[in-house]
């Protein structure tokens, strides 16, 4: 371990030796020998440093269809990657281990990974011949200044870069990561701030501005969702999601995913099937023309259709591709353009 770190980007000084962090929408001002609400971000002597910068949490080689992401390089691999920390503190969360780690262990004064350059990031993503680099499992925001500096010379070898996010993040740092970012999968955990602030600690107003900023900068954007029994399931809360999601373009894919009972929110039993049936005809009656079902393998709701004629384009089963039929991006019966990089 290490109690390292690099300077951080997007922050000011503020009165009093504090720092002012503009990463994302909580916008900590953070006193001398203190930390943001992320707990990787620390102010040393009035300068913002990031702590987990370089140390890499989480490595692996995942399908694309992972992330999820169905509309990106279908079959393809990515090198997934993550450091610890997030700058939220959902009770739900599946990587909880490792993203709220500085939070549960605030006293301590370094924290867990391995020493990992970008160099040697782009080295193994090109071993393992990987299409893309996936910055995930815990919020590649928070470990924004290591994931620019792989994302900038991936991008120039010819490797896709992938953000994994629950989206909070500020207008700047979307500015900042946009321009080099190939795809995002965003949480839009819910429609209901009510639900945010309850079960999150945030606010559902930035990610939904963050998932326009992106989308409006050509970032390829899919969204999911995860639907909780008795939390975000009811038809207001998923329409307002989908509503939201068809103003900005019907041809951004929803991904509506089963819930299992996971750190802090037991409460709740898995997600059943029916529920994500209704929530994909919410999803269809809003105009989206692609809506998935997420971790029920077997489902139809994995496959992806065509909206002109309705021919089954690409078959999934969990996380894998069993046949593609797409032709240039185009449906082989009618010829409607799918959106998407294929």
């Amino acid at each position: 371990m290490s109690a390292g770190g690099k300077q951080a980007i997007l922050w000011q000084p503020a009165a009093a030796g504090a720092v002012k962090c503009g990463l994302c929408p909580h916008r900590c001002v953070i006193k001398e020998g203190r930390r943001g609400v992320c707990m990787v971000r620390e102010n040393r002597g009035g300068v913002l440093f990031a702590l987990n910068y370089g140390r890499v949490i989480a490595l692996h080689v995942d399908p694309i269809e992972k992330k999820p992401l169905f509309h990106y390089l279908p079959g393809s691999t990515s090198l997934s990657l993550a450091a610890t920390g997030c700058n939220l503190l959902c009770r739900h969360c599946q990587n909880a281990s490792i993203s709220q780690w500085p939070r549960e262990h605030a006293e301590r004064a370094d924290l867990p990974g391995d020493d990992l350059g970008p160099d040697e990031v782009i080295a193994l993503a090109r071993e393992h011949h990987c299409a893309s680099i996936s910055y995930t499992y815990t919020e590649p925001t928070i470990f924004a200044e290591y994931a620019l500096d792989v994302v900038k010379p991936a991008r120039e070898t010819g490797i896709g870069n992938v953000f994994v996010t629950n989206g909070y993040m500020t207008p700047e740092f979307v500015a900042l990561a946009s321009p080099i970012l190939d795809a995002a999968n965003v949480d839009l955990k819910s429609s209901s701030d009510e639900f945010y602030k309850k079960i999150c600690g945030a606010r559902v107003g930035p990610v939904k501005e963050a998932i326009s900023l992106l989308h409006r900068a050509g970032v390829l954007v899919e969204v999911t969702t995860l639907v909780i029994p008795g939390y975000n399931d009811s038809d207001k809360d998923l329409r307002g999601v989908a509503a939201f999601l068809a103003g900005l373009s019907p041809d951004i894919p929803w991904h509506v995913s089963r819930f299992h009972p996971d750190y802090r929110l037991l409460d709740a039993g898995p997600t059943p099937r029916g529920t994500l049936d209704r929530a994909r005809r919410i999803g269809k009656d809003a105009g989206l023309k692609f809506i998935y079902a997420g971790n029920v393998p077997g489902d139809d709701g994995e496959h992806t259709s065509c909206p002109g004629c309705g021919a089954r384009l690409i078959e999934r089963v969990g996380f894998r591709v069993r046949k593609n039929r797409l032709r240039e991006g185009h449906c082989p019966e009618c010829a409607t353009a799918i959106s998407g990089r294929w």
